[in-house]
């Protein structure tokens, strides 16, 4: 980004760098930045932006699709959103956006590793400075806001998407087994390649090899099961796909004991020189299909909750409220679900819809009222909460019902009360 030190009025070029990106230094994540983010890694930044203190200075949220930016996304789109912003901004809060925003440049010309797709970057100035850069291997949506405090939607909902799985590439005579953290290898959890063939025709006769080659792999098939199991059981990981052979993937399969069955999502055949990361390119696309499956039966038992008058509610007003309770276990929400404003209290976390914004809090009096986008207030409150997030691609099921729902944890004393009138009727 350029900036004319002497003019009050400065030109913003462009937010995408133009220049070939660098690898030059750590990004803003500190000392273990150039690995992969894995799960628990992003959680813990989400909570760290939740949980953000406010200050006076404004702050940007940027998210970048790196790839699309490369081949042709056109930068005045980003330059009209920056000079929209600036427009309504001035003096003090105006020179801050601009140091946040030319700090945010500064990282994307030098800091951006080759593999990266996605970027969301948060940059404040002023008295209390903040700066968190994260990259990632799969695309994020192109978006700049500024508010008081962080969006973290998208991040949110990149969770629910990619979250993590374990791969198990498997032949005759290796074996590779992987996880995958939001779309990128974050640890190989277990490799091995026995040497056997080097031994043919040096020490063995070829029968020999042949038996012996034979009882090895029964052996080698049963040791891999066996290590994936604990590997499985000791990470806490839910979700597996086998990848290599055809021949190869079956007999592992038909190997998994039932644990492992229920936790095998797909089997996807991978040729001999494939490499590495086309295997898991190709399993990402078997797991993202997965994902929304899984949406799709949250959305089916949403539904069926509230046909039996279960503990569920959907449609907005409804689930902002259950959200504020604290009383939500699984939010769903619609990706085309565009519910508007509404405006949240900074001191007591309440929050409300309405026409407009009230001068202060009715329920503790604050002043400390901001507006925020329903959807970004909803997926704040459900993490804070630690409350389960489904994003739902093509329900018209879940349109039907107002876009949003949520299943809760326990009945409140008002529903506890009708279902006993119910019942005694």
């Amino acid at each position: 980004m350029m900036r004319q030190a002497q003019s009050e009025t400065r030109q913003i070029d462009s937010l995408l760098p133009e220049r070939p990106f660098r690898n030059t230094r750590q990004d803003a994540s500190g000392p273990t930045a150039h690995r992969a983010i894995d799960l628990d890694q992003l959680r813990n930044h989400i909570r760290t932006l939740i949980t953000l203190e406010q200050s006076a200075a404004p702050l940007i949220s940027c998210y970048l699709d790196l790839v699309v930016g490369r081949h042709g996304l056109q930068p005045q789109r980003f330059d009209r959103r920056v000079r929209a912003i600036r427009q309504t901004l001035s003096g003090q809060d105006r020179e801050r956006f601009d140091e946040a925003l030319e700090r945010i440049q500064v990282y994307l010309d030098r800091e951006i590793r080759p593999k990266t797709r996605g970027v969301a970057i948060f940059a404040r100035a002023g008295e209390r400075p903040f700066f968190l850069g994260l990259q990632f291997q799969v695309p994020l949506p192109d978006r700049l806001s500024l508010n008081t405090t962080p969006d973290i939607f998208h991040l949110v909902e990149l969770k629910d998407t990619y979250h993590r799985y374990v791969v198990l590439i498997s032949t005759e005579e290796s074996a590779r087994i992987l996880e995958v953290n939001l779309g990128a290898i974050t640890r190989e959890l277990w490799s091995i390649r026995p040497e056997l063939r080097e031994r043919l025709g040096r020490e063995w006769a070829h029968q020999h090899y042949q038996n012996h080659r034979r009882d090895r792999g029964e052996r080698f098939l049963k040791e891999k099961v066996e290590i994936l199991k604990k590997l499985m059981t000791a990470g806490g990981h839910t979700h597996l796909i086998l990848a290599g052979s055809a021949l190869m993937t079956a007999r592992v399969r038909n190997a998994l004991p039932r644990r492992l069955q229920a936790k095998l999502i797909d089997v996807v055949h991978a040729p001999a020189g494939a490499s590495v990361d086309d295997v898991v390119l190709a399993t990402l696309s078997s797991f993202i299909n997965c994902e929304q499956q899984e949406s799709l039966d949250a959305v089916a038992e949403l539904v069926s909750a509230l046909r039996r008058d279960g503990l569920a509610v959907a449609g907005t007003a409804p689930t902002l409220e259950a959200l504020r309770r604290g009383q939500a276990d699984v939010l769903i929400m619609a990706q085309a679900y565009e519910p508007g404003w509404a405006w949240s209290c900074g001191h007591c976390g309440r929050a409300a819809i309405t026409l407009s914004q009230p001068g202060r809090c009715p329920h503790c009096h604050s002043s400390e009222l901001q507006s925020e986008s329903i959807k970004e207030l909803m997926v704040k409150l459900a993490e804070r909460q630690s409350v389960t997030v489904e994003f739902v691609h093509n329900s018209d099921a879940l349109m039907d019902l107002g876009g949003v729902g949520c299943l809760h944890r326990y009945a409140t004393p008002d529903q506890d009360h009708w279902a006993r009138a119910r019942s005694a009727s």
